[in-house]
């Protein structure tokens, strides 16, 4: 059976990773890739059988405005850990026709998280798993920041992902010669722009660890919301937090979720001014 993580970019133009482990924890395959063609070329030797593919995106997006019920309930154990989830809903142009979702129709992928198809498709989200995975207090900020604390951040990761060796399951990357070529650049690293290429494969492996993780260890493991909601799959929080099904949000979280959709609504005419500037 192969795990596979993507970390899959909302437009055909930005990059997208890719990364596939088996089902000893082998790291067989990490790169990047673009339109949907090239991450179906990516990864069709490792779906045509038994697999499950973990994906960093929405799936099922039912939703016209305001968060998923998953968005909602994660955010509400993973907010202390700067860990929210960004809304998705359908007015936002990426999500009328999710582009993972696309990508598992395509595939032919069962995406109902209750399924026990042995092809499927999982959303995923590599800030809450990193959380639990490597016990963090805050997440590790090599998205966005000064160029040096970045790539410290993104090499800390690197490490603990080479930690999850003496894990379980145990997660095999250090004999898989792409990613000691992908420690090396970012090593080497100079210019923002180059940590920007190189932080998306490093998630899709977290991605198809995520995977793997669920398949070991299913008691482990929480899903947010559901299949006609929406859902996320991620590590469970130690203590056995559960995410809360009903009942009214605080008054911080509603102003929360709302400045997270004004900030949407800023980007999109931000977007819309610099088109209409050409």
């Amino acid at each position: 059976m192969y795990f596979v993580g993507l970390d899959l970019a909302w437009g055909e133009k930005n990059d997208t990773g890719v990364a596939v482990v088996d089902s000893d924890g082998r790291l067989l395959h990490v790169s990047v890739a673009h339109d949907d063609a090239s991450i179906e070329a990516a990864v069709a030797p490792y779906v045509a059988g038994e697999c499950l593919v973990a994906i960093d995106a929405p799936l099922i997006v039912p939703n016209e405005t305001g968060a998923r019920p998953c968005e909602t309930a994660l955010n509400r154990d993973f907010q202390k850990y700067d860990a929210p989830a960004r809304p998705a809903f359908r007015a936002r142009p990426e999500f009328k026709d999710p582009r993972g979702a696309r990508l598992a129709v395509a595939l032919d992928l069962d995406m109902d998280p209750a399924s026990t198809a042995s092809r499927r498709a999982i959303e995923v989200y590599p800030n809450s798993a990193t959380v639990v995975l490597f016990g963090l207090e805050k997440i590790l900020k090599y998205k966005k920041g000064p160029f040096a604390d970045r790539r410290s951040e993104l090499l800390r990761l690197m490490t603990l992902i080479e930690g999850l060796d003496k894990a379980t399951p145990r997660l095999r990357v250090n004999h898989n010669v792409a990613w000691v070529e992908l420690r090396k650049r970012v090593e080497a690293a100079t210019r923002p722009s180059q940590l920007d290429r190189d932080e998306d494969p490093v998630d899709a492996v977290i991605c198809a660890y995520v995977a793997l993780y669920w398949c070991h260890r299913p008691e482990d493991v929480t899903i947010y919301g559901d299949f006609a909601s929406g859902y996320i799959v991620t590590p469970s929080l130690a203590g056995g937090v559960v995410p809360e099904r009903r009942g009214s949000r605080s008054s911080l979280e509603n102003r929360l979720i709302r400045a997270m959709e004004l900030l949407d609504d800023v980007q999109r005419e931000l977007v819309a001014i610099r088109e209409a500037l050409r």
